[in-house]
């Protein structure tokens, strides 16, 4: 596939571009038009992204992991300090470490009035694990998993485990949530049929239309827990009647109902619009997730030229961290340079085989060790997602870095939908495959080696696009899984950091934060990992 890049400044496309604008202001007002709950007290949000797949098990969207925050809880939580705490159930181990038993805590009840059970947890429990990295890593641990009583859930082990409570407290894709087991029993290739949970808010089928709004009431049967809220772990204390998601995908349009106060919350403006509306009296701004997220360049080991270890050496070496944040930012103040694998600020943070892209690159090496590699000038095809901010300047700048290089390269645009297609292909480039591409992901979800899907190295047969086959860094992970000992833990985390930088087994291009605007009526907005939650918000009429 090869797609023409658009331009921008013809007379077609600024037409086109306005009449857009048009219409979708048009749609907006219609939607704000729209009457709510009388008296009732409304948080409307425009979120990063439309929601359209509803089952958080089932999508790894990080539009669908926040609408499971809203709707379903969780066993177990992590918290600001990186600690597993109490959230439905609490636990107890054996001396052995080999037998957990989880006790439901009282008072928990689905969204359909019944109450929630041991059987319906552990029906949870084994439909996530099916599809997670994490989990499945767990279940090749798990000699047993069952409801003992109602309330009891006993886990027993093979051999012990040092992940058990961190896979059951993963704050990001995919998230063990809890569901009905007659929910739960759905085949994990199969999305559920319906949103019932035991969260802290109800999801309103009757007034969800993708691409529009999707609405969230206050669950009043939902009982917080006692401690304070932090990250994804205590007490959701819901504080508003009721939550709207609003569709706007035009940037401005959304920047302007914030500021006329048709909504209360902006979770990611582009960062030309921070400014401006940092401005503004009657807005704060702040960053929800502290840890942020992790740029990175991928690239596709089946083929050539990057299927040459010396190769994807050259690149990496061509790489410039600063040029590529700086296009995506535009400000210092809102990245770091960062070649941690597991994300700076992490308990497995280190610099371990990162000297070259904490120099911001070498031009001059990279030159030489493309030569050196034998590479005959085959093109690198990098794709290019054209309606995803977040995304748009990284291929960009990383084409030009390695076309100094001395690569060749043609970048194919397209949006974001289309390109997810052409990269879960394993097609040649020449047959409308690709050799490289630029994602982003929540540190949340790279902060371990068993998290971290862009590590897996299990190539065509279980492994991330790229397709990267490397039995020693499979070996390395399994060994990070059998550590007890956070010592021994963060050891292993080095030998595999400096493993995927041997390997080039994907290029991290350093960490950002994304800032969120919202009006001064709003009160008690969180930080955490999985963010913008709705709990403890609370709206000053």
């Amino acid at each position: 596939m090869s797609l023409a890049l658009r331009d921008d400044d013809s007379p077609i496309y600024r037409k086109t571009a306005l009449r857009g604008l048009v219409i979708a202001a048009v749609l907006v007002a219609a939607v704000l038009a729209w009457p709510t709950w009388s008296h009732a007290k409304t948080i409307r949000a425009v979120m990063h992204s439309d929601l359209r797949a509803l089952d958080p098990i089932l999508s790894s969207a990080y539009i669908t992991r926040d609408h499971g925050y809203m709707v379903y809880d969780t066993l177990v939580a992590m918290d600001a300090n990186f600690k597993i705490q109490p959230q439905m159930a609490d636990w107890k181990v054996s001396d052995d470490k080999l037998t957990y038993v989880f006790t439901l805590r009282d008072g928990l009840k689905w969204h359909d009035g019944k109450p929630v059970t041991a059987e319906d947890c552990v029906a949870s429990l084994k439909r996530w694990a099916a599809v997670d990295g994490m989990g499945q890593k767990l279940m090749d641990f798990t000699a047993s998993l069952e409801p003992t009583d109602a309330k009891t859930i006993t886990l027993k082990l093979k051999e012990p485990y040092g992940l058990v409570l961190e896979s059951l407290g993963k704050p990001s894709s995919l998230v063990p949530f809890m569901m009905p087991k007659r929910l739960a029993d759905t085949p994990p290739e199969k999305p559920i049929t319906e949103q019932i949970g035991s969260g802290p808010f109800k999801f309103i089928q009757a007034e969800f239309q993708p691409g529009v709004k999707a609405v969230y009431e206050k669950n009043k049967d939902y009982v917080p827990r006692s401690e304070p809220p932090s990250w994804t772990s205590g007490g959701k204390v819901v504080k508003v009647d009721r939550v709207e998601w609003i569709t706007m995908p035009d940037a401005q349009t959304a920047a302007n109902a914030l500021q006329s106060g048709d909504i209360d919350l902006l979770e990611r403006p582009s960062f030309d619009m921070i400014p401006i509306l940092q401005a503004d009296k009657d807005l704060t701004s702040g960053v929800m997730n502290g840890l942020g997220f992790q740029t990175i360049g991928r690239m596709n080991f089946l083929y050539p030229p990057f299927d040459n270890i010396k190769v994807r050496h050259a690149a990496l070496m061509a790489m410039n961290q600063k040029d590529v944040l700086d296009a995506l930012t535009g400000n210092p103040q809102y990245y770091k340079i960062c070649g941690a694998f597991f994300g700076c600020g992490t308990p497995l943070a280190t610099d371990v085989g990162a000297d070259t892209l904490l120099k911001s690159g070498d031009v001059a090496e990279a030159k030489k060790l493309l030569a050196e590699s034998g590479y005959d000038g085959t093109p690198v095809v990098i794709l290019a997602p054209t309606d995803v901010i977040s995304l748009k300047p990284q291929p960009i700048v990383a084409a030009q870095l390695l076309r100094q290089a001395g690569f060749q390269v043609t970048v194919q645009s397209m949006d974001w939908q289309t390109e997810n297609s052409v990269f879960a292909s394993q097609k040649p480039p020449k047959e409308g495959g690709w050799n490289m591409f630029f994602t982003n992901w929540g540190i949340a979800d790279i902060m371990n080696p068993i998290a971290s899907v862009p590590l897996n190295g299990k190539g065509r047969k279980g492994g991330w696009v790229g397709w990267p086959e490397d039995p020693q860094m499979e070996a390395l992970r399994d060994a990070f899984a059998r550590a007890t000992s956070s010592e021994d833990q963060k050891k292993i985390a080095a030998q595999i950091q400096a493993r995927a930088f041997d390997q080039t087994t994907y290029i991290p291009l350093g960490q950002y934060v994304a800032t969120s605007v919202w009006r001064k009526e709003l009160t008690g907005v969180l930080d955490g990992p999985a963010t913008p939650v709705f709990w403890n918000m609370d709206k000053v009429d």
